[in-house]
């Protein structure tokens, strides 16, 4: 299993992903998800992936010299000459359906369905920040202002926080830092996701980034997050009154009449229906 999340702001991207693989409980491995195309000065992208990691690294490999042409007199498009991100999510989509032609039959031959997740955004000199999610047939859906961020793979556990903090005007650092949150919690439930993790932080118009870090479990900001964040979970969850039920002093009682609902009844005898 893997947790990939990618986050679209006016400021720019936020990329974040593990590197965790397992096919059992005893073949667990370390595979990055991630992989960052940059052409300092014209575009910059970036494609996370999850899902079945044969078909992932094809893909990858693929797209590397992947051509789509619209028709036959038209010059082929590949990521380094698309003029745009769609045309470039286009090509990616191109690259797993060919994956998808070479390999599925054969998969689904030996039972394993043909599975891959896909995250992939960035921006083209002429053209604003764009940001995609790319399924396994090759289609695609891009973020927008009411969804700024995508996730794949285990993405249950890391969401809540993003749904409260992330925002088009959030900052680059703090998106980061929200990121970093929705990973730590991602590990803390959830085995199959794992160290070192993989971070990018884009600023829009750069056409470039040094912002890049692997995280370890030595890393001390990582360390520093994870403790101060279930810290100060644990001081907010005591700070919230617990429910009085035998009409203790309380301006927020438990025990009320609903308006819509009555308590659940209780069956005393087999011969009590519900209804």
């Amino acid at each position: 299993m893997t947790y990939c999340v990618a986050i679209k702001l006016n400021a720019g991207l936020v990329f974040l992903s593990d590197s965790r693989t397992n096919a059992g409980l005893d073949q667990i491995s370390t595979f990055r998800k991630m992989i960052v195309y940059e052409r300092t000065g014209d575009r910059f992208m970036v494609l996370l992936s999850a899902g079945n990691l044969s078909i992932a690294q094809s893909v990858r490999e693929i797209l590397q010299v992947e051509q789509l042409k619209d028709h036959d007199d038209a010059e082929p498009i590949t990521i380094w000459n698309a003029r745009s991100m769609f045309d470039a999510a286009r090509v990616l989509g191109a690259a797993v359906r060919r994956v998808h032609a070479r390999d599925a039959a054969s998969l689904a031959h030996a039972g394993v369905e043909f599975n891959v997740s896909l995250i992939f955004g960035g921006q083209i000199r002429g053209e604003g920040l764009r940001l995609y999610q790319v399924y396994s047939a090759g289609n695609f859906i891009e973020a927008t202002p009411e969804t700024p961020y995508f996730q794949i793979g285990e993405s249950k556990y890391g969401k809540p926080v993003l749904d409260r903090v992330i925002e088009p005007d959030t900052p680059l650092d703090e998106a980061a830092k929200c990121a970093l949150v929705s990973m730590d919690s991602t590990l803390k439930s959830n085995l199959s996701v794992g160290l070192p993790l993989d971070l990018v932080v884009y600023e829009t118009d750069r056409f470039a980034t040094d912002k890049i870090v692997c995280i370890d479990e030595n890393n001390p900001y990582f360390r520093m997050l994870h403790g101060s964040w279930g810290e100060k979970l644990r001081q907010v969850f005591d700070s919230i009154e617990d429910p009085m039920w035998n009409g203790g002093r309380t301006e927020v009682p438990l025990m009320v009449n609903g308006a819509r609902s009555r308590p659940l009844r209780k069956i005393g005898s087999p011969d009590e229906r519900l209804i």
